[in-house]
Formats: C-alpha cells, structure tokens, sequence
C-alpha cells in the first residue's frame, strides 16, 4: 500500500513538473519582441528542455537524482540567464515573454530539492538570483517573478523534509505493528503451550487426587507416595516442561521413589538452542539422573551463554541440615562438545 501510494505521488509530482517545464517553454517562445540573437534564445531554451526533463525523468528508479544530472542542471543555471539577457535589446530584457528563465530555473531548483539533491537546489537558487540581480537589478527582479522562485524552493525543501520524517515515521510505524503481531503470536503459543501443559499434568495427577478428595486425604503409605509422585510431576510440568522427556520423568520419578527431594527449574535456558540439541541435551539429563545418588537434586535451566542446564545434587535435606554438603555438579554445554 505504502509503496502504491509513493508511485501515485511520485507521479503527479513528475507530470506536474513536466507541464510547468514546458509551460515556461511555450512562454520563451511566444516572442512580443523579435529578439536581435534569436539563436541564443533558441539555445538557451532548448538547453533548459534537456536539462529540466533529465532532471525530472532521468534514472526514475530512484528518487535520489544521479550526481552528473544534477551537475548538468546547475551549469544550465548558469549559462541559461546569459544566453537569454544577451539575446535582447536592453529594453526588452523584462519582458514577459524574456523572464521566463526566473520562474524556468526556479521550477528546476525545485525539481533538485524534491529528488534530493539538496545542495544543488541551493546553488541553482543562488545562480538564479545573482544573475538576474545583475541582467536585471534587484528590485526588478523581485517584481518579475523571482520571490516566487524562491518560495518555491523554500517551500519545497519544507515540503520534502516533512514527507520524508512521515515516511520514516510511517515505517517506524510499520516495524512496531509487526512487533506487536509478533509478541502476541508469542503470547499465543506460549498461553497454549501452557494449556497443554497444565492438561498433562492434570491427565497424570488428576486419578490421584480425585482419590485424595474423595478419600477426604485418608490414604495408605502406597498412595501417600503415588499422590506425593503425582504432585511432583504436576510441578516438573508447570516449572520445567521444556527440560523433560520420557526418560527425564522416569529418572525424576526413580529418584524419588528411592527418597530423594527433587525441584526443577526452568527460566529459559533452551532459548536459541535446536530442536535436536535439546533432545541430546534430555538425554544427558536423564543419563546423570539415573546415575545421582543424592538427598537432594535441583535442576535449573538459566539464560546463559555456556551452559544449557546444570545439575546440583546435595547430599542432605534441609530438615538434616546439610544442604552446604555439594555431592553432585553437573553442567550441560548449550552447544554439543567438538569430538
């Protein structure tokens, strides 16, 4: 849409410019006066044709004007003024039909600024009022159509610095709307992620304590221990779904049932990582907890630029007050170990 929008505008912009160059033609032209060098005339005409239709029309699959055209317009600025002034008697030289060059010009600074070529647009404007200052007089000048050339380029370097701060605003705009989109797709997967979770942890945990509400808590040693199993898992899963597979489970699971206190955590510890790294990276968790012999295990996923997820096994409870006794360290790399 934006860049349908910049062709409408691009345009009207160059078909207008197009008219007015061949409006200021038409009027050098239309001759009151014979001039006493009409082949000067001519010249400069016809050097202002060439000059403000590359200006316009020259590379048009850019906006920036190509650096020669620009240089091109700026010389016939300069040789344009001359060639008019020298073509008439001094009584003629404020003619109607002889000015046509100030608002001529004035229309191919115009053209500079709007294809970004900002300091050439300047100079033109400079060129335009020094010469006709000295051909004509400055008062003279002024009444014949210069204080319009020069609004014009004023107006036009206005106009060109507050479309391209919308531009930029526009396509700030843009960026934030397709980061917003972007977070709320996040958002999205991870509420569902969440859901499916929770789904699991309630298939696996929901027997056991439908049987603990309806036995209003009264449970025998064997499902004291499946409900305390039960509402271990349902943690693992709301805590650390993305450190666990099959094998995982069965290792914590293992580990509690011979009596030792597990706790995972994961804030983040997979982000960037492959599917495939993270699937090795399971299986080496479940390898060191199959192999731990701690009282207490904690297994923590943090965002780091090394390790992926570490192990810390300690060998008393916090009831025996041990818990400073370290029995087990084991971290896992992010990125799997050169062989």
């Amino acid at each position: 849409m934006g860049a349908l929008v910049n062709r409408t505008v691009r345009s009207v912009a160059t078909s207008l410019a197009v008219g007015f160059s061949l409006y200021f033609a038409a009027r050098a032209i239309w001759w009151i006066e014979q001039p006493t060098a009409p082949l000067l005339m001519i010249v400069a005409i016809g050097i202002y044709l060439v000059a403000v239709n590359i200006a316009i029309l020259g590379d048009a699959t850019s906006v920036r004007m190509p650096l020669w055209s620009a240089v091109l317009a700026l010389l016939a600025s300069a040789l344009i003024p001359a060639l008019v002034t020298f073509s008439l008697e001094p009584a003629d030289r404020t003619a109607p039909f002889a000015t046509w060059y100030i608002g001529g010009l004035g229309l191919l600074g115009v053209v500079c600024i709007v294809r970004r070529r900002f300091l050439i647009g300047w100079l033109t404007l400079a060129v335009l009022v020094a010469a006709s200052s000295a051909y004509l007089g400055v008062g003279v000048a002024l009444t014949l159509g210069l204080v319009g050339s020069i609004m014009w380029i004023v107006v036009a370097r206005l106009l060109v610095m507050f479309w391209d701060r919308a531009v930029r605003d526009t396509e700030r705009l843009a960026e934030i709307q397709q980061a917003v989109s972007a977070w709320h797709a996040t958002q999205s997967v991870r509420q569902r992620e969440r859901r499916l979770r929770t789904q699991f942890a309630l298939a696996v945990a929901g027997p056991v304590l439908g049987r603990v509400v309806a036995s209003r808590g009264a449970l025998d040693d064997s499902e004291r221990l499946e409900a305390r199993l039960a509402e271990g898992r349902l943690r693992d899963e709301l805590r650390g779904a993305d450190l666990l597979n099959d094998a995982v489970r069965n290792a914590i699971d293992a580990a509690r049932l011979r009596g030792a206190v597990v706790t995972v955590f994961d804030e983040g510890g997979f982000d960037g990582i492959d599917e495939t790294r993270r699937s090795e990276i399971r299986d080496e968790l479940a390898s060191v907890l199959m192999q731990a012999q701690s009282a207490r295990l904690i297994i923590r996923s943090a965002r780091d630029a090394r390790v992926a997820v570490t192990v810390v096994g300690r060998a008393g409870t916090r009831a025996s007050g041990d818990d400073d006794a370290v029995d087990l360290w084991h971290e896992i790399a992010r990125e799997a170990e050169a062989v």
